[in-house]
Formats: structure tokens, C-alpha cells, sequence
């Protein structure tokens, strides 16, 4: 009987293909290394991950708070990434420049980043200073010390990088401004560095009421990964524990959907060098049932190198140049494309190709094999995360809810879930339907010349279009 029931029971064994096998083998390291972190909660609700590396002489940290532009208010917006800056300017045991001080004299490396959905901050620094650091990333997230004259001088610093990075650009302003209407009247619709009049109107009041509602530990993950001491999560319940959350609730989670339609308009820069085609689709947010196909399928049409996008340029290519940075949120994404024409193709055909290619996909699918290559690419960059301690820290930051406690696993397992059927059914639902077309377009000789160009035999426009870019 024992000999039957095992034989019995070896038929049904599942056959695992080798491609299966391979990534099995591939994510064993996220496994491994998920094994090593230790999670704590704090009574006030402040996530803490701790990942030792025994071999390191360095320790990283990283902070993330649930706060950015979708928390900011009419007449306020840019308040979150503002008052980034003001935390680098001083706290109550540390005033002025003494934080960058500090960190520069231990030859630590830091920064910030603010975002639609949050605002980290990061930094490396010799394990020797680990305790001393805990002290100065409490004294400022928990006692910042704003002053006009800093923030006067954080004006300054923001409205410059608002002209350098935004308004300096040919096309940026315009576009950005385009897209955030298809967003219009959600948290979404304004800019993450906001409105020049709203940062030059800030106040240090204003500022600090804004601090003491966002500010606050159930809001905030930390993630310290390196070399550390026994005594680390002592150390941050000691800096960390007794800071009390407000009095109001966090935000309960917003429920949005956009429908996608086609949207075509353009734009006119005298700035703009050649013209160039951005599209749009509105996708999902990240702890969508479809996220995960999506982030895949925006890998197989625009991002990896065997992209169907970047494939169709490697010959006689109707682009110079095709760029894709999808933006995921918490409650919507959007993935993007912004393709440079050759001198012999018009905007209408480079829409057309990557219609053609959404089609494609949405009919025909794609094959087992193609899928496992999607999923390896996904890994490997989730695997260099790994080697990098920086950017692992931040990744823990950043985890979310659904993860808390498989941080590095549990967004691969959404990842290897995903079948040809999901990802063809995905590509029906959100990019099939229709889509927003932004056509950037420089002065009228340059677009004069270029559609000149486009009458030109393959061989003369090709050689006038090097003269001319």
C-alpha cells in the first residue's frame, strides 16, 4: 500500500520547465537575503527593517514618508518637496548647516527625493557613526527648525531648480502642463515641484503647520542595511519612540480610475530643436491586481533592450531616439514614450508603429518563452539592488503594505505570477483603447525644413538631416 500511495502520488508531481527552474534559481538571493531582515514596529507605528552585512565597513539608512504633492492644498502646492530642502537647514540640536557639516566631515554621502506619493531621504556613512547619525535624522524629522531667513533661502534654491530643470527646457513646462490636466481635479493634477507664485508665497507658519500633519512616525519606514550593532533597534526606539502622532488619522487610501480615450494635441516651442512625439497611458496604481503585468509590458514595448520599440530601430530605424520612464503612484500610473523622428518620418508614422506593435501584442500575445525573458530582465535589476546597499535601503523604504513582511519576494512573486494570458488581456484593457498623443514641435522652419526632408529620397535626407541635427 505504502509503494502505491507513492507511486500514485509521483504522477501528479508538476513538471517545472527549465525556464521555470532558472528563475527559481535566479530569485534564490531575494529569499536568502529577506531571511537576514529583522522588521520592527514601534507602539507609535514607525516600520524599522535592519539588514546586517557583516562584511561591510559602511552602514546606510533610508527614511520614507508617506507625504508628497498629492497631500499639498490649493495655494500650497510644492509645500512637500520645499520642505525637503528645510530639512537639510537646521533642527534644534543642530541648527544652520550643522547636518551637512557633519555628514561631509564623516565623508558621508547624502540626499533626498520627493515624489507624487512620498519623500525619502537617504545616506551612507562609516558604521562608527551609525548612533550619532540616528540622533541627527531624529532631531530633524522630529524638531526641524524653520526660520524666514532659511526658507527665504530654499525659495531661491527651488525656484532656480524649477528654471533649470523645467522652464530652461525646450518643450518641459508645456508638456508637463498638458499632462497633468489629464489628471485634473485628483491629487495628481499638479506639478511635484509645484507653482512658482505657491513656493515664492510659502511661509515658515505655513511650512510648519505642514510639518506637524505629515511629519508623523505611522507615516514613516526605516531601513538600515550594513554594518550595525546589536544595539541599533535600542538606538532607534530610544530617538525614534517617543515622537507622537498627530491627532488625525492618516489618510485613508484614495479609489481612482481613469478611463483611457484618445487625447491628440501639440505644442509649439521656438526653443525646440526638432520635433518629437510624446504619448501617454493611463495604467494603474501600484497595488493594482494588474500592476505587475503592466510594469512587465512596458518593459516588452518601450524599456528593454529587445523592446518590440527598440527592436524595430535596428535597422533603417523611423526614430533617432525613443525614452520611456513610466510613473507608478500609489492609485494610478502612467507609462509614457517619447520617440525623435528621422528626418524621412512624420510624427503620424511613428504613432502608427507603436500602434501597430499594441496591436500586435493585444491580438497575437506573447509566447512562453518571451514572458520567462521579461521576468529574468525584472529580477536582474531587482538582484542589483543587492550589491548595492544604498539603493537596498531605499528599496525597504519603500516597501509596500501588502509586502511588510516579504519586502523583496513578495512584489517577485506578483512578477512570476503573470501569464501570456494577463499580459495579453492587460494589453486590451489599458492600451487598446485609445491613448493621449502630444506632438512637441519646434519653430515653423524647422518643421518646414523637416517635412521637406520627408519628400527627399532615403539616401539625400539622410545626409541633410545629419547637416541639419
Amino acid at each position: 500500500m505504502l509503494v502505491t500511495s507513492l507511486t500514485t502520488a509521483a504522477l501528479f508531481v508538476p513538471v517545472v520547465t527549465a525556464n521555470e527552474l532558472n528563475l527559481q534559481q535566479m530569485a534564490a538571493p531575494l529569499y536568502r537575503t529577506e531571511k537576514q531582515i529583522t522588521f520592527h514596529r514601534l507602539d507609535n507605528g514607525l516600520q524599522l527593517r535592519l539588514l546586517p552585512l557583516a562584511d561591510s565597513q559602511l552602514v546606510s539608512l533610508a527614511s520614507q514618508f508617506s507625504v508628497g504633492s498629492r497631500d499639498e492644498t490649493s495655494g500650497q502646492t510644492g509645500y512637500a518637496h520645499l520642505f525637503e530642502h528645510m530639512l537639510f537647514k537646521g533642527s534644534e540640536n543642530a541648527p544652520g548647516d550643522s547636518y551637512a557639516q557633519t555628514m561631509s566631515a564623516l565623508s558621508g554621502q547624502f540626499n533626498a527625493s520627493t515624489f507624487f506619493d512620498f519623500t525619502n531621504y537617504y545616506l551612507t556613512i562609516p558604521s562608527e557613526a551609525l548612533k550619532l547619525s540616528l540622533w541627527l535624522e531624529a532631531d530633524r524629522f522630529i524638531r526641524p527648525a524653520l526660520t524666514d531667513k532659511t526658507v527665504k533661502n530654499q525659495q531661491d534654491t527651488v525656484l532656480e531648480e524649477m528654471a533649470t530643470s523645467i522652464d530652461n527646457q525646450p518643450y518641459v513646462r508645456k508638456a508637463m502642463e498638458f499632462l497633468l490636466t489629464q489628471a485634473k481635479d485628483t491629487p495628481y493634477g499638479h506639478a511635484v515641484i509645484g507653482s512658482r507664485e505657491d513656493v515664492k508665497n510659502a511661509t515658515t507658519e505655513a511650512l510648519t503647520k505642514f510639518h506637524q500633519t505629515h511629519y508623523r512616525p505611522d507615516a514613516m519606514q526605516l531601513s538600515i542595511v550594513g554594518r550595525f550593532p546589536d544595539s541599533t533597534s535600542q538606538w532607534v526606539k530610544e530617538e525614534f519612540g517617543q515622537w507622537q502622532n498627530p491627532v488625525q488619522a492618516l489618510k485613508a487610501p484614495l479609489n481612482m480610475q481613469f478611463e483611457n480615450s484618445p487625447v491628440h494635441a501639440e505644442v509649439i516651442d521656438e526653443r525646440g530643436p526638432w520635433p518629437a512625439l510624446l504619448l501617454a497611458w493611463h495604467t494603474v496604481g501600484q497595488t493594482h491586481r494588474d500592476a505587475a503585468a503592466i510594469s512587465l509590458l512596458e518593459d516588452y514595448l518601450f524599456q528593454n533592450r529587445s523592446s518590440l520599440i527598440k527592436q524595430s530601430g535596428l535597422t533603417d530605424p523611423d526614430q533617432l531616439l525613443t525614452y520611456s520612464i513610466p510613473l507608478t503612484m500609489e492609485q494610478m500610473g502612467v507609462t509614457n514614450l517619447v520617440m525623435v523622428p528621422r528626418a524621412k518620418t512624420s510624427l503620424d508614422r511613428l504613432a502608427n508603429n507603436v500602434e501597430l506593435a499594441i496591436k500586435s501584442l493585444a491580438t497575437d500575445g506573447i509566447s512562453d518563452e518571451a514572458l520567462s525573458q521579461l521576468k529574468a530582465s525584472w529580477l536582474n535589476k531587482r538582484l542589483q539592488l543587492i550589491e548595492r546597499p544604498s539603493l537596498l535601503a531605499r528599496a525597504l523604504s519603500a516597501t509596500l503594505a501588502q509586502d511588510s513582511l516579504t519586502p523583496l519576494t513578495g512584489p517577485w512573486e506578483r512578477i512570476n505570477a503573470v501569464s501570456p494570458t494577463q499580459l495579453q488581456a492587460v494589453a486590451q484593457t489599458y492600451f487598446s483603447q485609445g491613448y493621449v498623443r502630444l506632438d512637441l514641435l519646434p519653430p515653423w522652419y524647422i518643421r518646414w525644413t523637416k517635412t521637406l526632408l520627408e519628400w527627399f529620397p532615403t539616401g539625400m535626407s539622410d545626409t541633410l538631416e545629419d547637416l541639419v541635427l
